[in-house]
């Protein structure tokens, strides 16, 4: 029998609500979140504005030219796919040595509504996130001599330099385009956002009833906000261990604690996003799960503890479905 959402209130919906948050709190270290209204945990996406037209068009060439690799073998859009759902559909991104990499590629849609970046939170700004990226020996294995001087030959960049930032190709101009480029790339007028703001048909019957269980269950209390998670440190397995049954645990797996050396932070990671996540299969650090209601199953009994019906994880994903945005590039 479907559980309805008034007789989970005083169960584990309770508990999601009300302990999830301090929990994700405790283990992360970070401000309590703030979970939106009673009526509307999650708000629509902003249309991007106020963003610099000259160095959203060089961070774009910029963000597709496999020139800013050492031995020009791989570009920032190969990891996030602009024609798909920002990732690139593996379950671990390949590196510029074409080795797997150790995490699952999260999107870079939204990806600038979030308090932190990567799985671990382990940056807070875009440029710095990208400098790492650039420089990181399994990513793009760049050097700034190496990337200036390309950069540099080329008259078009040059041109473009100079029209944006009045000068010649240098660190700081790159990565303020790349990060402008990547703030441009919103996703809204996702058709749950029509319906918040008011558009009743925008979402069928299923896709609300699917939208109130997954607030009944308590996924709002780690889900919730604009960009509908991203804004919060969360352990993975608050009720069950999804890594007690594995034969090995990488060091992907420790999460924060690689970064902080704390045991409140091990298997602590930064929340995901949903938004356009009917796109970005497969799911959680690792990839390790492949379709949309595995993941939201495994949540259900690692987040909430509970087992969830079959045809409410339908629902739920159906609800899922409806947070995908108009994710065409905008100038």
């Amino acid at each position: 029998m479907t559980i309805t959402p008034f007789r989970l209130a005083a169960g584990a919906w309770l508990v999601a609500a009300i302990l999830g948050p301090l929990l994700a709190w405790t283990a992360g270290h970070a401000d309590p979140p703030a979970t939106g209204s009673e009526t509307a945990p999650i708000t629509p996406v902003p249309h991007p504005a106020g963003l610099d037209a000259a160095k959203v068009k060089l961070g774009d060439s910029l963000f597709h030219d496999r020139r800013l690799s050492h031995g020009d073998v791989v570009a920032c859009a190969e990891c996030h796919r602009l024609d798909a759902g920002g990732d690139d559909d593996r379950a671990h991104a390949m590196g510029s040595d074409g080795r797997p990499l150790d995490f699952n590629a999260p999107t870079i849609f939204n990806a600038t509504l979030s308090f932190r970046f990567n799985w671990r939170g382990n940056f807070r700004a875009l440029e710095t996130q990208n400098e790492s990226t650039l420089r990181d020996r399994r990513l793009m294995n760049a050097s700034w001599d190496e990337l200036l001087a390309k950069l540099n030959a080329d008259a078009s960049y040059r041109a473009a330099f100079d029209s944006a930032y009045r000068g010649p190709p240098a660190r700081a101009h790159v990565l303020d385009a790349l990060a402008s480029f990547q703030r441009s790339l919103l996703t809204p007028d996702a058709r749950f956002d029509r319906y918040l703001r008011g558009e009743a048909d925008a979402i069928t019957t299923e896709e609300k009833r699917g939208y109130e269980l997954f607030r009944a269950y308590g996924c709002t209390a780690c889900h919730q906000g604009v960009n509908i998670g991203g804004n919060l440190f969360q352990k993975f397995g608050i009720f069950d261990d999804p890594f007690a049954r594995r034969a090995r645990i990488t060091a992907a797996d420790l999460g924060r604690f690689t970064i902080t050396g704390d045991a409140r932070d091990r298997h602590v990671f930064r929340v995901p996003s949903l938004r356009n996540v009917a796109l970005t299969a497969p799911y959680f650090h690792d990839g390790s799960a492949e379709t949309l209601q595995e993941a939201v199953e495994v949540m259900a009994r690692s987040q909430l503890g509970r087992t969830v019906e079959a045809q409410d994880i339908d629902l739920i994903v159906k609800f899922l479905g409806t947070l995908t945005g108009d994710y065409r590039r905008v100038r």
